[in-house]
């Protein structure tokens, strides 16, 4: 059986994370499939990333090679078929270019919060997300979640991560402007302000009356950016 398993494991994508169920004979004897990739891990074949998910080792000149976040995680975005997640917070500042800093932490957006677990390397925290969770959503979601957490933003001054995020709002079309604008309002207080600040930077005649209607006139949000930056930021109360 073992010889069969490793046919079929390298028959798989470099780094992929599989389960028993990816095997065809799990069926009829899951038993002896559960008890031959445990001796694939004793031997080294295998790595164990967590309770019954495994891998095989990528090695490279630089040494083994851990699976890529999405692997890592994939079986947390989505539940009988229907996402549920999405990867966001420090992959996400990297992956915007906020930050070339990687970070040990993966974060997951979802309906409802779960307690932090641990799987190989990382650590997976979960982020409630309070919006409708949609393929479609998700570029404006993590975008939205970089102004939520623009003070843990790594490695960066606050001019450095707001010029970048002016710079990435201002790419998006007149139909992500309207959908980010309604999604920021499920969001918290800062990134609203944030928000509405940069729609005005990047067009003075944006409309942003329902972000600013959502906000305490007299909150102020202390992100140090300089206001020639963030032109306008005295309006939206961010200092």
């Amino acid at each position: 059986m073992i010889d069969i398993l490793k046919d079929t494991i390298d028959s798989f994508q470099i780094g992929f994370v599989f389960t028993a169920d990816d095997f065809s004979m799990t069926a009829r004897n899951p038993s002896a499939v559960s008890r031959s990739l445990n001796a694939l891990v004793a031997e080294g074949y295998l790595r164990r990333l967590s309770k019954g998910r495994f891998y095989k080792p990528q090695i490279s000149k630089f040494g083994e090679l851990s699976p890529d976040t999405y692997q890592v995680v994939k079986d947390l975005l989505k539940k009988d078929g229907k996402l549920i997640g999405y990867i966001t917070g420090y992959s996400a500042f990297n992956d915007f270019a906020l930050t070339t800093q990687v970070s040990a932490i993966l974060e997951i957006g979802m309906r409802k919060e779960k307690k932090a677990i641990v799987r190989g390397i990382y650590r997976i925290r979960f982020i409630r997300q309070e919006n409708t969770i949609t393929k479609e959503n998700i570029p404006l979601l993590r975008l939205l979640d970089c102004l939520r957490f623009f003070k843990n933003i790594p490695d960066t001054t606050p001019d450095n991560a707001c010029q970048r995020l002016i710079y990435l709002i201002e790419k998006l079309n007149e139909q992500e402007i309207s959908k980010i604008k309604k999604l920021a309002l499920k969001y918290t207080p800062q990134a609203i302000a944030l928000l509405g600040a940069i729609l005005e930077t990047v067009n003075p005649q944006e409309d942003t009356t329902m972000l600013f209607k959502k906000l305490n006139p007299i909150t102020v949000y202390k992100l140090g950016i300089s206001d020639t930056i963030l032109l306008m930021q005295k309006k939206w109360n961010i200092q």
